[in-house]
């Protein structure tokens, strides 16, 4: 396993482009065939599979996961975390955001 912290943002838009153009021809489909799935652009498509997109949307990238069929890899990517009783507030309610008291205000 990779360790990712070191990598500027450009060279994880590559990694992810590269990664993302060898599944794209598992799925045996062309670029063409992913802009019509996706409504994304054939040329972003190549540009971002060649490393030439300087950054990428989210909103982007997950239609062309889409388009290939691999949404569902999400999962893998960010899983859902159980429930933490750290998050619990004494009500019983889950905390919605996250406060810092400063040393004045703490009892």
């Amino acid at each position: 396993m990779k360790d990712y912290y070191g990598y500027s943002i450009p060279e994880l838009v590559l990694e992810l482009g590269i990664r993302f153009k060898d599944y794209r021809m598992r799925s045996n489909m062309t670029q063409k065939d992913v802009a019509e799935q996706s409504g994304i652009t054939v040329n972003t498509i190549h540009k971002f599979e060649n490393g030439r997109v300087p950054n990428l949307s989210l909103s982007t990238f997950l239609l062309l996961l889409k388009a290939i069929g691999c949404i569902n890899g999400l999962d893998e990517l960010m899983p859902e975390l159980p429930e933490s009783p750290y998050l619990i507030k004494k009500d019983g309610k889950k905390a919605q955001r996250i406060r810092h008291t400063s040393p004045k205000t703490q009892k």
